[in-house]
């Protein structure tokens, strides 16, 4: 016989149980989620940065000159990373366009990640002489991708709609895998949504 002490022991295992179940559910339920815990890659437009383009005179060494994240943004940002470690998503890999924007995105999202900033997934909004080149190089080292773990991938929204055909809002990720050589789009990850 289970005395008083014994039986509300059993029953608080049995909540937090209960409460682990539900919580991890939704993440095994939602195949988005379920695509990042095998491996797959995530292509971020940058978090809020307000405003459109580049000031004049903008240079790449000196984020001063660059549009860059409001506290918005940054908020935005953290919650990237809060998401992904309450769900176990393992972030093996990080890479950003040279863009300061981009840049910290990707460092308050997944700062135990050393992020590889690569030409490729520059802004061309401005330029779009460079998209195809660009585009093509960017795909190539997403086709290389073979993990563990996830690519996660800060960028801009018209490289993320040249590679996955979709125009993400600020903070949010697009998640594709590679198949038979090619990209395919599994979901998205809406920003700032649970």
């Amino acid at each position: 016989m289970i005395g008083a002490r014994g039986f509300l022991a059993a029953r608080v295992l049995l909540t937090i149980a209960v409460m682990l179940r539900c919580a991890m559910a939704p993440a095994q339920a939602d195949p988005v989620w379920g695509a990042l815990r095998d491996g797959d890659i995530v292509l971020f437009r940058h978090a809020q940065a307000p405003g459109i383009g580049d000031p004049p005179g903008m240079r790449l060494d000196d984020c001063k000159t660059q549009r860059n994240l409001d506290d918005t943004g940054r908020r935005q940002a953290r919650r990237i990373g809060e998401r992904f470690r309450e769900r176990g998503i393992v972030v093996s890999a990080v890479v950003t366009s040279e863009w300061c924007r981009a840049r910290e995105t990707a460092a308050l999202a997944f700062p135990a990640v050393r992020a590889q900033a690569d030409s490729a997934f520059n802004a061309f909004f401005l330029d779009r002489s460079t998209e195809r080149e660009q585009t093509e190089r960017a795909l190539a080292r997403l086709l290389r991708w073979r993990g563990p773990g996830v690519l996660a991938v800060t960028t801009h929204q018209f490289n993320v709609s040249a590679l996955a055909g979709i125009a993400p809002a600020s903070g949010e990720g697009v998640v594709v895998r590679v198949r038979q050589g090619a990209l395919t789009m599994v979901g998205t990850l809406p920003a700032d949504a649970p």
